[in-house]
Parts: C-alpha cells; structure tokens; sequence
C-alpha cells in the first residue's frame, strides 16, 4: 500500500450517525484515515447486518474497506466471529493477505500478534491495564511505536461511542507492515472501545 510508505503517523477518526446517538441502534462503523503524508482514506464497516450489529455488538464478525478518494480500494480488514481469542485478516485491494493480528489469552493485560503474510510475529501490541487506551508495539529490539485512543471532545464521547486513535512509529517500516498496524486499529476499537463511552475499556475479552 504505496500511500503508507512515507507515514509514520496515522489518525484514524470514526464518524458516527445521530441517528445511533439518539436511538441506541448500532450503526455500521465508517472511518477517516489521514495520513501523514496528507493523503486521506475512508474505511467503511461492509456486510454486517442489523442483528448481528445490535445482539452480538464488538463481538460481531466484519468487513472493513479502506478506499482512497477516488474510491479504489486498497485495503480489506476482515474478523471472523470470535467469542474472546479475537484476530483481523489484513489483505491488499486485491485481497492478497498482508497479514494477521490475533489476541493471545491473559488475564490482566492486553497483548496482540501482530504476524506476517507467512504467520511469522513480527510486533506484539501489549495495553497496560493502568493505561486503557495505550497500546505499545514492541519487537524484538524494544518499543517501535504506540498506538493511542485520543480524546475527542465531551460531546462526542458523551452521546456517541465515536473514538479517534493515533498510531505513531518510531522508525520507517515496510507499507505492508504498517497495513496490517492500522487493520490492528480497527481491532481494537471493537473489542475494547466499541461499546464503551467516555474513559471506560473492556478488560474482559
């Protein structure tokens, strides 16, 4: 994915209906990706249904595609349904598997896998459980960057369940390694923001 090969920073911003801030009914999720490099993408939560949206909730199996403004797409985040060992498969606009993110089982804090294409590790995601909306991606060689749930203003945080996340490396990394990073946002946000308002997490999934 050429569009990430300068970033090193990515705000990832989620719009959400009044329609769901007034009336409970979860909508399905859509995004607006900035990149550094100026560029902006817009991801979209495809094929879910309303039952699936409304009983199953962050647990729900989904799609999310990633367009440029010219509406190509150029990346698929897909999630099987999962009750609690939760994972994403990140493909290319051509669904060419980049990647995988998988939940591992502990008790307090949150880790990821991040795996390549071959199912090899090459980043774990660690959520402090006294920091909830800090997720570290570290390596072999120590911490190569974060990524964080910002704060995005009373109102929005008060009648939505809207989240905005930042990720931030610390080096250059290769596109296809920042793809998968970003589908690892998407994740995130279901299992451990989606139905959670203001500065609650879910620890239990």
């Amino acid at each position: 994915m050429k569009e990430l090969e300068s970033s090193r920073e990515v705000l990832v911003t989620q719009k959400k209906e009044m329609f769901e801030a007034f009336t409970g009914f979860e909508t399905q999720n859509n995004y607006v990706v900035k990149l550094q490099s100026g560029q902006t993408l817009y991801a979209a939560e495809v094929n879910t249904g309303f039952l699936s949206r409304n009983f199953l909730k962050q647990l729900r199996p989904f799609e999310v595609v990633l367009s440029d403004e010219q509406h190509n797409i150029r990346l698929r985040v897909k999630r099987p349904f999962r009750f609690m060992f939760h994972e994403i498969t990140v493909m290319n606009g051509h669904e060419m598997v980049l990647g995988r993110v998988v939940k591992r089982f502990t008790f307090l804090n949150r880790i990821y896998e991040v795996k390549d294409a071959d199912d090899r590790t090459l980043f774990e995601l660690k959520g402090p459980f006294f920091k909830p909306w800090t997720f570290r991606i570290e390596n072999a060689l120590g911490q190569a960057g974060v990524i964080t749930k910002k704060w995005s203003g009373l109102f929005k945080e008060a009648m939505t369940d809207a989240d905005n996340f930042g990720l931030k490396l610390e080096k250059d990394l290769p596109a296809t390694q920042k793809a998968v990073l970003l589908g690892a946002v998407f994740l995130i946000d279901f299992v451990h923001f989606e139905n959670n308002t203001g500065s609650s997490t879910s620890f239990g999934n």
